[in-house]
């Protein structure tokens, strides 16, 4: 198969995923791309409450760490750059799995390997886990979170360094 069959191939799959999702899990994935990609206004865009222009408001502040993030690994700037950038996803992790939009690790991986790119997937288990895990996830909630994480996805011995090729968006209705 040549390199455009299988880039054809690979969105596919990846439109299928996304399929997988739960209405919900696509609707913040997309509006989680809107603010870390700086594609759309959020606010205009997504907010239908007050409890959602606050949890917007709190995703653009996380999500001021995805540019600097995005540069750390991808330069060697000594030992302490890992433990910097593990830090910022832990806290990015948890404030997403926190609005309870995200139903696991599946969904979670999707969102992130589109903010980051390819060379965070080998983070991203960890920082699930370790986000799950906090206390300020209900019990039964992080129950469900860290049993949607394979014990194959916790333990992989590696990563495809291939770029997602589908970023979903907001399509808006026609009007009849």
């Amino acid at each position: 198969m040549n390199r455009a069959g299988t880039t054809t191939s690979v969105t596919i799959s990846e439109l299928r995923e996304f399929a997988g999702f739960t209405p919900c899990e696509q609707r913040y994935i997309k509006r989680s791309l809107d603010i870390g990609l700086g594609r759309q206004d959020a606010f205009k865009l997504w907010a239908r409450s007050d409890a959602e222009v606050d949890a917007i408001r709190r995703q653009y502040v996380a999500y001021q760490d995805l540019k600097p993030m995005r540069a750390m690994l991808r330069e060697d700037q000594g030992y302490d750059i890992p433990g910097e950038f593990f830090a910022r996803l832990l806290r990015m992790t948890a404030l997403d799995l926190g609005h309870g939009r995200l139903g696991g690790f599946s969904a979670y991986r999707f969102l992130y390997e589109r903010l980051l790119g390819a060379w965070s997937r080998p983070w991203l288990p960890g920082a699930f886990c370790g986000a799950a895990a906090l206390p300020q996830i209900a019990p039964e909630r992080r129950k469900l979170l860290l049993h949607s994480i394979s014990e194959a996805a916790a333990t992989a011995p590696g990563w495809s360094d291939r770029e997602p090729s589908f970023y979903p968006e907001w399509i808006a209705k026609e009007a009849a």
